[in-house]
């Protein structure tokens, strides 16, 4: 059983497609969205009809609740190009868009085919706003899983890949399809990497694997993409990718 993760796609087309072209090479049975699919990035209706056509398992980001509840972006950030990203965002999308986004779970368990349980979340099993990191000390790491339990544990939000083991639990973060951060950004403004990031879990007659990738991507085809569409953030991502 082989199940690919992804998370944090913001808008991205190319680097979602660049994604799906590599899971479609290397094979998996089952694809899941850990959160965060629309905004920030220039493609957000297109980025949610792929995720619609793939009909997987999709969990709901703070991002993606920013969509649902206009006001829920100034309990996070009050940065204003943020803040006009998840707005622009917003006006891009239909209503079908946001019926789509409506049924993201906030948590979601699978059974690894006797391997044992994959929990799936966003950012904590508790909040999809709470950064889980490497370095998260183990009694607050405690606290934050609320008291929750699997084989595996899955979450994304920090844009940075993970693998991580917490008593006798592996908890994997598949890193961002659509920004990669060169560290964790701390409410500063990150430094993007050019590639896209997801991860593997392979589930086979009790063991489990747990595998993190990295496909590369073209900076002059991230650039395009990103100046393709008069958007909030494009100014910057193109200076990123330059």
């Amino acid at each position: 059983m082989r199940i690919a993760l992804i998370s944090d796609l913001h808008g991205s087309e190319f680097a979602l497609n660049a994604v799906l072209a590599d899971i479609a090479r290397t094979g998996v049975d089952q694809i899941v969205c850990l959160g965060d699919a629309a905004t920030l990035g220039p493609r957000p209706r297109e980025v949610l009809g792929r995720l619609a056509e793939l009909r997987c398992i999709c969990i709901l980001g703070n991002h993606d609740e920013f969509m649902l509840d206009e006001q829920l972006i100034h309990s996070y950030s009050e940065v204003p190009i943020i803040v006009e990203a998840v707005d622009w965002c917003r006006a891009q999308l239909g209503a079908a868009d946001f019926e789509f986004i409506a049924s993201f779970a906030r948590r979601f368990e699978l059974d690894l085919n006797g391997s044992g349980t994959l929990l799936l979340f966003h950012g904590t099993p508790e909040s999809n706003m709470t950064d889980l990191l490497a370095t998260t000390p183990a009694e607050r790491l405690e606290e934050l899983l609320g008291g929750r339990r699997a084989t595996v544990m899955a979450g994304g939000h920090t844009h940075i890949q993970m693998l991580r083991q917490h008593r006798g639990t592996l908890i994997v973060n598949p890193g961002s399809v659509g920004l990669a951060f060169k560290e964790h950004a701390a409410g500063s403004t990150p430094v993007l990497l050019p590639h896209a990031e997801y991860a593997v879990i392979e589930a086979v007659a009790g063991d489990v694997a747990v595998s993190l990738r990295r496909v590369a991507l073209d900076k002059l085809e991230l650039r395009e993409a990103a100046s393709a569409v008069a958007h909030p953030l494009r100014a910057f991502l193109s200076q990123m990718y330059a």
